[in-house]
């Protein structure tokens, strides 16, 4: 068993682990780090306690100190610092005609590295535009491409429900989102409507999938011959909400709902090779037994 504190950079960002070591820590206290990017600050989120070993990722790297009065005015200036970088960057992207567009920026707590986070529609040659970014910071320089989920979540905004959006308030990571789920949930498939504001599908498809699937389990696919009590039919479709199922009349063919204690599912038919055989094996007997009885060779 192995000490670890959870910590996150950003308010819904990913849960990473740390030693604590003697450090007494609770949630919400602000701490200072040593990561691969240089020296950070973030926010303990999940209090120290005890794991196995082999749940975490070693070697795992220790908790530097918790954050003082000095370290949280740093901070502060830090950010300050962050809204004047974005201009000059903006600046500088319109200078060199780069078709990409700038979303945050990021300064490590020791200031030794920024982070340009932007988004573009292909790859783009931005050396240039690093030269001048360094030239003028006189620190190393780093501009890092995401997508529009990840732009989304940095930016926040609200969503169709009116609430903020998931990925911004309590999402640490994205979740695979396919139109699948929104089938099975028999929701509306028209983009516009199943799509959040980044024009992804939204995040929020996944939340009652598991469900939807389990409670469909219990329930004849589509396509099934029943039988109904005003005759046969075959399902087309299944409500899990009204925990009934819309039934095509073979006769009619007009839509009827019915409960699943209502519904037969129709037996399979045999298939025609297996009648043929059981055909043909009585004609075997009796024309052996015909043959005995005329005394013919056999």
């Amino acid at each position: 068993m192995i000490r670890v504190v959870g910590i996150r950079f950003k308010s819904a960002g990913k849960i990473y682990y740390f030693d604590p070591g003697d450090i007494d820590l609770k949630i919400d206290d602000t701490v200072i780090l040593e990561t691969a990017r240089g020296i950070e600050s973030g926010q303990v989120v999940v209090e120290p306690k005890m794991v196995e070993e082999d749940k975490i990722v070693a070697p795992l790297k220790k908790i530097i100190r918790k954050a003082s009065p000095v370290d949280l005015k740093q901070i502060e200036i830090n950010k300050n610092k962050e809204k004047d970088a974005y201009k000059v960057c903006m600046k500088k992207i319109e200078e060199h005609g780069l078709p990409m567009k700038l979303v945050d920026v990021e300064y490590t707590f020791d200031a030794n590295k920024i982070i340009f986070y932007f988004t573009a529609d292909g790859r783009i040659d931005f050396r240039d535009l690093v030269k001048d970014l360094a030239a003028i910071f006189r620190t190393r320089i780093e501009l890092r491409q995401i997508g529009v989920r990840d732009e989304a979540k940095m930016l926040g905004g609200l969503g169709t429900c009116g609430r903020g959006l998931c990925c911004a308030t309590f999402l640490g990571e994205f979740d695979p989102v396919s139109i699948r789920m929104a089938k099975e949930q028999n929701l509306s498939l028209n983009p516009t409507k199943i799509s959040g504001i980044c024009g992804r599908l939204m995040c929020c498809l996944k939340y009652e999938s598991e469900a939807y699937e389990t409670e469909k389990a219990a329930f004849p696919p589509e396509g099934t011959p029943v039988i109904t009590p005003v005759g046969e039919g075959k399902v087309v479709s299944v409500n899990i909400l009204k925990k009934n199922l819309m039934v095509e009349m073979k006769e009619s063919r007009q839509l009827v709902e019915f409960s699943p204690e209502e519904l037969q599912i129709c037996p399979r038919e045999k298939g025609t090779e297996k009648k043929e055989k059981k055909d043909k094996r009585p004609q075997k007997n009796s024309r052996s037994s015909e043959g005995e009885e005329k005394g013919e060779d056999i």
